[in-house]
Formats: structure tokens, sequence, C-alpha cells
């Protein structure tokens, strides 16, 4: 990614205020925002980092977008799961390199992504979606976003309510309606040790989850949490926390899959 800018790439700009426009670049085309005009050709063969000026004076830095960027930047059919969950999904499922992972929904393409780029060329993804039209657009947005579908990811047309073929996954994520329905496909997919993951925005979903994964046995250390993300201006000697800030936006909800049909839950919090 160290190359310049070139023809038909997707670039940040920047502005004093820290407002963000993505902007296309079109050899021959301008950008117009509030602060003036940007020639897409000042830009085009120029390095990421550099800063143009509009023909008013106002100074943007252009930049490539960050992943999170990209993921709540994008035309959306259906809810995200945003950045600030995606790390944290990220590392209290243990998405390892070589890692193969099993994911229902693929929705945005958003935690798909995340899966692919945390296990590398070494694991797999494997992501199923029951709604054509969301699959393309999830195809569309990875291919944006990669340039190509990688080959170690697996898009399927596919109701995980009704099971899935794979076994032996090192670990499954579920981002759906009702997770609870996917409990006995996850369960067959997992390897033992393996860990199923579920997304879930309200805590009714979360009991429910739960409930099924103790009726259906099988698992043990059931956990879940929730992310808040508030931002601090800091300026000089003046620091600040931000006035808006992103709070709740979903349960983050986690399992691990036991060898044998027990359940096993240590009492009391904190136990991670």
């Amino acid at each position: 990614m160290s190359r310049p800018f070139a023809d038909g790439e997707v670039i940040v700009l920047v502005d004093k205020a820290g407002r963000r426009h993505r902007v296309r670049l079109r050899a021959g085309e301008r950008h117009s925002i509030h602060s003036g005009l940007i020639q897409h050709d000042d830009l085009i063969g120029r390095s990421e980092g550099v800063v143009v000026t509009t023909q008013m004076g106002a100074r943007l830095l252009a930049v490539r977008p960050t992943f999170a960027e990209q993921i709540t930047g994008r035309r959306r059919q259906t809810q995200p799961i945003y950045p600030k969950d995606l790390g944290a999904i990220m590392v209290g499922a243990d998405i390892y390199p070589g890692a193969h992972v099993l994911e229902a929904g693929t929705g945005t393409g958003g935690l798909t992504l995340a899966a692919v780029r945390a296990v590398g060329p070494d694991g797999s993804v494997v992501s199923y979606e029951m709604r054509e039209e969301f699959l393309e657009a999830a195809k569309r947005g990875i291919v944006e976003t990669l340039g190509a579908l990688p080959t170690n990811l697996t898009l399927k047309l596919g109701d995980v309510y009704e099971g899935v073929e794979e076994r032996e996954m090192d670990r499954v994520l579920l981002d759906l309606a009702e997770p609870w329905q996917a409990v006995p496909a996850a369960k067959a997919a997992l390897r033992p040790g393996g860990i199923v993951f579920a997304h879930c925005p309200n805590v009714s979903q979360v009991q429910r989850f739960f409930d099924c994964l103790r009726e259906e046995r099988g698992f043990g250390m059931l956990e879940a949490f929730e992310l808040l993300q508030r931002g601090w201006t800091v300026r000089g000697r003046s620091m600040r926390p931000s006035h808006r800030m992103v709070a709740h936006t979903g349960f983050l909800c986690f399992a691990r899959r036991l060898a044998e049909d027990e359940l096993f839950e240590p009492e009391g919090e904190g136990f991670r």
C-alpha cells in the first residue's frame, strides 16, 4: 500500500475540522466541498499523506481509508457490526492466523473481512447468507476493499438454521436475528475447544441464546459484555471528553465447545 494514489482508487480527504470526504479518483474530474475544489489530477500519482489546497486556500489531508472507515462508510442494507466491536470480537473469539472460521450471516461483509484479515493466507473463512441480494452486496463490498475475492473465502447462499456441512471448525461467528436457532449447527460444526460468538443487539436475545446453549449442552464459559467508546479532545493543555460517544451497539457473546455434552460455567464475574 506504499504505492502512489491511482486513477479509480477511493481515498479520504480530511479537513481541518476533522470531517472526512470519501472520493473516488478519476482523471480529469474534480471534487467540490464547502471549502472549495480539488482537482483529482492533483492527487493521482501523489503519495498517501499529502496535503493539498483548494482554490479557496483550505488545506486537506489525503489518505487511504482505514478498515474501520471502509466498514462504516459503505452503503449498506443491514446494520453493520461497528469497528469498536470488531476488534473485541477478533480478540474475544481468538481468531488467529491459520484458523478455520464459519460465519453466518454475511450481512455487510464487515465481520467477514475482519475474519479474513485475522486468519491470514493459511486460514479459511466460510460465510453463509440466506438472502441473495445481501450476499451479492457483501461480495461487491469485499471486492471493492480487497480488489478481488480472497481465495481463502467461501461465500455460500444458505440458511444455517437448517444446518451446515462444515465440521471441525475452529470458530463460529453468528450475526443473525435469532442466533439461538443456529446453536445446533454451531455445535455440529465446532471442534472441541472451539469458540462460538454471537452478536446480540438486546439483552433478551442474549438470555435466549445462552438458554439455548445450556439446553443443547456441550458448551462452557458463557460470557457476554458490551463496549462503550468515548473520544477525547486534546489540544495543547486543553483536554476534555467528546460531547458524543459510540455507546451501546450490541452485546458480544462467547462460549467454548466442550469435548462432551456437559455444561461448564464458572461462578462469579471476571472468570477470564
